[in-house]
């Protein structure tokens, strides 16, 4: 027992010298200090070969992780280096943008998965549809819903105009003008359409030509004065235009209650079918023309509907009107 004893502090004493000023190892907390010093700076620096295996693709098999075990040295997560090492992305993250809803339906049946799934927001304004093709599983098994798809439902150029002169009152000419410009996009009401529409406002349904041949009466007394405007037994509106050097002669001029629009509102997208009321207001010999679409909101909500429906029967996953997780 004895040589075991006096062995055990030669050792010490030994690997202790040059920290020890006198050759020995102090007692209380200065020695049990030492004795941790001389532990750390015992180790030394060591690389490990660390599997990369379930951690994601484009990573080679292994990689080369450095441990540092000297006095000051740090214990840190090996991700930096991980990602570092990496060749090709972990995961597909990003929001695709589409401008037609052709190439959003083509894109997402390029990368759709098991659980994707598309979203719609119907309503107006800014209608969109979102596909997350990273999106939770049916048995609430997370994913990341980080590789979206867009399609925002641009406005056509033609829908623009519609939605803003709706309701605003034109001059003559200005209204002459608009009835011509936009001719390509009026239409004749379908047998059913006509049936409805007309009675429940009690007009009459005009034509396309109907509506141009209005337009270039309109251009004919632009400079005239009206003198009135009643309501015939067809439904129609007649108002009465009086010419200075006529001596009072007037002309009348039928004018039709109800009109269709058929204009596609997105970029290549189908025509949106959207009734309007033609009014107008006289004041003081002048009049003032000007149009109402009927639930035009509505029919745009049913148009993104419909579209909704078109990608669920394309691409064969769920839809969801609303939006989802941010």
């Amino acid at each position: 027992m004895a040589n075991k004893t006096a062995a055990e502090p030669a050792t010490l004493e030994a690997i202790a010298g040059p920290f020890c000023g006198g050759g020995y190892i102090p007692d209380g907390d200065a020695g049990l200090r030492t004795v941790i010093e001389l532990t750390q700076d015992a180790s030394n620096i060591e690389i490990i070969q660390m599997s990369t295996a379930g951690l994601g693709a484009g990573l080679p098999a292994t990689i080369p992780i450095l441990i540092d075990r000297r006095r000051g040295g740090a214990i840190t997560t090996p991700k930096p280096l991980v990602e570092q090492w990496r060749q090709e992305p972990a995961e597909i993250s990003g929001q695709a943008q589409t401008t037609t809803l052709q190439s959003f339906i083509d894109l997402v049946n390029r990368h759709k998965n098991d659980g994707s799934a598309v979203f719609g927001k119907t309503a107006w304004p800014e209608p969109a549809l979102t596909a997350v093709i990273d999106y939770h599983g049916e048995k609430a098994s997370a994913r990341w819903g980080k590789h979206r798809i867009r399609y925002a439902f641009p406005i056509t150029e033609e829908f623009k105009v519609w939605i803003e002169k709706n309701g605003k009152p034109m001059d003559q000419a200005t209204f002459a003008a608009f009835l011509e410009d936009h001719a390509a996009e009026l239409s004749a009401a379908y047998g059913p359409e006509a049936a409805e529409y007309e009675a429940l406002f009690k007009e009459r349904f005009a034509t396309p030509t109907d509506l141009i041949a209005l337009s270039r009466n309109l251009e004919v007394f632009v400079n005239a004065k009206v003198k009135q405007g009643v309501r015939i037994q067809t439904g129609e509106r007649v108002v009465e235009f009086v010419e200075e050097h006529m001596n009072g002669k007037g002309e009348k001029v039928e004018i039709p209650g109800i009109f269709m629009v058929s204009v596609p509102a997105f970029i290549d997208g189908a025509a949106v079918r959207i009734p309007a009321r033609l009014r107008y207001r006289i004041a003081g010999g002048e009049i003032q023309w000007f149009y109402q679409l009927y639930r035009w909101q509505f029919w745009l909500r049913d148009q993104v509907k419909n579209d909704l429906d078109t990608v669920k029967q394309q691409t064969e996953l769920p839809t969801f009107e609303g939006s989802p997780e941010a």
